[in-house]
Formats: C-alpha cells, structure tokens, sequence
C-alpha cells in the first residue's frame, strides 16, 4: 500500500491517467502537499507529483472559453497526461497551490503550425 504525501486533502475527483498503453482509471488526490493520482485496479500503479516539482501545466480551452477535459502536467522529470469530467474544479484547486502563472492555455493546432514557420522565418531558411 502506497503512503499518500498529503497531510490534508483539498479535493478527490474520478479521473484517467494515460500514461504507457491504455488509460487508467482511478481518484485524484490534491491537498496540501501534491498531486497525486491512484489506479482504482491497480493499488501500486501511482503517480504522485509534489507542488515544487511542478513547472507548468497545460489545459485545452475551446474558443468558447470551454475547458476540456484533458490537461498535461510538466515536471521535472517528464509529462503527464490526464483528464478528468471535473478538470475545471481540479484546475482550480491545482491553481491555488502551483499559482495563477504555472496553469496555460494549450496552444491550439494553427498556432503551433504558425510558430512553426516563424521560426522558420527567424533562421533565414
């Protein structure tokens, strides 16, 4: 059985963690100390993300200002992906530990295509 790093929990929300093949259901944990994630099926299979650790997280918003389901959280050692039917209220609570400036807007298909061909431009090519 895995040792929770929180002392106090914030919210518990069902959720997806995609990471290697397939996707894991199971609750995220967020208090006051991390972020973490546990696989209803699978009690060893965790993902536990302390706040200092976390350099920023990326959520899809539609051009309705809709936020989706999914989001990516960057560490120091690697990405995460999950997703969540309450990602705005675990965005929030995430918001309130991380700070205002580590929670972004994911940059949509065209932008990434349009900073593609600025770089382009930069380098002369």
């Amino acid at each position: 059985m895995v040792q929770s790093l929180n002392k106090r929990v914030d919210l518990t929300a069902q959720g997806i963690s995609f990471l290697g093949i397939g996707a894991q259901y199971g609750q995220f944990l967020i208090g006051d100390e991390a972020f973490e994630f546990f696989n209803d099926n699978n009690v060893d299979d965790f993902v536990q993300v302390p706040w200092p650790n976390i350099k920023v997280v990326y959520a899809s918003v539609s051009s309705k200002n809709k936020i989706s389901r999914r989001f990516r959280i960057e560490t120091d050692n690697g990405k995460f992906d999950f997703s969540s039917p309450e990602s705005g209220r675990v965005l929030k609570t995430m918001r309130a530990h991380i700070g205002n400036e580590k929670i972004l807007k994911n940059p949509t298909v065209l932008k990434r295509i349009m900073s593609t061909f600025k770089k382009k431009n930069k380098k002369g090519i």
